[in-house]
């Protein structure tokens, strides 16, 4: 059990959260949600006791044991990868480095035996004879082969030690686990087996995400930060934000009878707390549904941007053709020969473990890149606007402020009407004369984003359109696509963006060939499953 008690940090006179009296449970898993800013990777350094708090304490029990995921990649140059992720358990590592020393002594004397023995019978209760099969075990399951376990770090790329750095924090049967934003980084498959991992574990485990579908899996709390408190809601991701919205229209319509509103509350925790879910852990969580009142339910301060697109006309019914496409780089063929037609309607979700043969694709349909050979076409009705995974051309060196930033693509040049535009993409007051070129990754987005829906095109291509974003801004672009009466092509690692926009799914396979089927993601992955 975590205890934290009055809690609160005061960064330069300014709190960022206050007063925090809190309880995590084995057992259960809290998700730990906010506004970017709001305090969520803070709290988990005040909890891993990294940084104390201005006010109040931690309490842990000295023997539980925390395992916290690293964020410097680049921490463990000099270690081999199973070395690094033994280092999950320091005790363990430890023991290993004094028994090496010892057996590495000329004069091994009684008393080296004597210590020898010793730290043999706490090596073997630590599961250290099983600890490079775990490792290895751990690594599979995160999609790293187990002969990388004898590679240095130093020797590896940046996507592998992210994916070693999460085997650390998973190793050893941690009591606590910490986690921030644990699927950066990770493709499809990983996150799954990520997420089974987490919902066998009988241990406490904190986690930051800005992945809905996976705080949904996994989650049997959430952990709001917000109007600088930190509150615990029974529930997971889905439950928080339905119920956060029906507070919020119950505090805007004081003047109805309080009353209906309530039984429209009860009626909804019923109704959460009747469905069934994946969970091992799923009877435990309805029963703390069951016991959810009317008062313990959230309200939120978030604002949430407003992204639609509109269409200046309709496109008729040719799309796109795509005739034996081949792109090689290095005379690898990152794309083999692929062809199909988008048609009508069509939102398209490109998925695959290759994300170059996806972003090459989107470049050559978008005439930033030629292809090796083959042909595309597009309908002649159709207008393009495109969401590259790479903006940095947009802004990097770029001298202008937000305001003439966007003016560059508006046909409407009245400051008053950008002003409004950007508010709706939460930009306000002096923040529309800030330099384009020191946004955050996440202004970036909201800008790229707001720079396609001044086009007016009936097909939208997007390459990772929710990196950098937080959870208010995901769900925006999610519900904008969702409403687009025009055709999408994207890529995305969110589960539940591609399962909620898209009616058809295009992986592109190692082999640099297509597996196209008109379904949503959840029975393309059942699909693949049973094949």
């Amino acid at each position: 059990m975590i205890t934290v008690s009055d809690v609160g940090i005061n960064f330069g006179g300014q709190n960022l959260f206050t007063h925090v009296d809190l309880k995590f449970v084995g057992g259960n898993c809290y998700g730990v949600i906010g506004a970017n800013g709001a305090g969520k990777s803070t709290f988990l350094k005040i909890l891993s006791g990294q940084l104390e708090p201005t006010s109040g304490e931690v309490v842990i029990d000295p023997k539980t044991r925390m395992s916290v995921l690293k964020q410097d990649h680049y921490a463990f140059e000099e270690f081999t990868v199973l070395d690094t992720i033994i280092q999950g358990n320091p005790r363990l590592y430890e023991i290993m480095q004094q028994k090496d020393a010892l057996y590495a002594k000329e004069d091994f004397t009684e008393e080296d035996g004597a210590l020898a023995a010793e730290l043999e019978g706490e090596f073997a209760e630590l599961g250290g004879w099983e600890s490079e099969t775990e490792a290895g075990r751990i690594l599979q399951g995160l999609g790293l082969s187990d002969s990388l376990l004898y590679d240095m770090m130093s020797s590896i790329g940046e996507k592998e030690k992210v994916k070693v750095l999460l085997a650390q924090a998973l190793f050893g049967q941690p009591d606590i686990i910490l986690l921030d934003e644990p699927t950066n980084g990770l493709d499809i498959a990983s996150i799954a087996w990520l997420e089974e991992f987490l919902m066998d574990y009988i241990g406490t485990v904190i986690v930051v995400s800005h992945d809905r579908h996976f705080l949904n899996n996994v989650c049997t709390h959430i952990v709001d930060v917000d109007y600088n408190k930190i509150k615990i809601y029974v529930g997971n991701y889905d439950f928080w934000y339905e119920s956060s919205q029906l507070i919020q229209r119950v505090m805007r319509e004081q003047n109805k009878k309080n009353e209906d509103k309530i039984k429209e509350l009860q009626s909804f925790i019923q109704r959460f707390s009747a469905n069934k879910s994946k969970s091992k852990q799923a009877t435990a969580r309805r029963k703390l549904l069951d016991k959810l009142t009317v008062e313990e339910m959230p309200a939120s301060s978030r604002r949430y941007p407003f992204v639609g697109f509109q269409m200046d006309r309709e496109a008729g019914k040719e799309i796109l053709a795509v005739e034996n496409l081949t792109y090689e780089v290095d005379g690898v063929k990152i794309l083999d020969n692929i062809s199909f037609r988008v048609n009508k309607e069509d939102k398209i979700a490109f998925v695959g473990q290759n994300e170059i043969a996806i972003t090459a694709l989107f470049n050559i349909l978008m005439g930033e890149l030629e292809p090796t050979s083959g042909s595309f076409k597009w309908g002649g009705t159709t207008t393009q606007s495109y969401f590259p995974r790479d903006n940095s051309a947009f802004f990097d060196g770029c001298d202008l402020n937000l305001l003439q930033w966007l003016l560059q693509y508006s046909q409407d040049n009245t400051e008053t009407y950008l002003r409004g535009f950007l508010g709706k993409m939460l930009f306000s007051g002096d923040d529309v004369l800030k330099p384009v070129k020191v946004l955050s990754g996440g202004e970036k987005v909201r800008c790229m984003l707001s720079r396609m829906m001044m086009f007016g095109s009936n097909v939208l291509v997007l390459d990772q359109p929710t990196n950098h974003l937080d959870l208010e801004s995901i769900t925006a672009v999610n519900d904008g696509l969702i409403h687009f009466p025009g055709n999408v092509l994207f890529s995305s690692y969110d589960h539940q963006f591609i399962q909620t926009v898209a009616n058809r799914i295009i992986e592109l396979q190692p082999d640099g060939t297509l597996l196209d089927k008109m379904m949503t993601y959840d029975d393309f992955l059942e699909f693949k499953a049973g094949r």
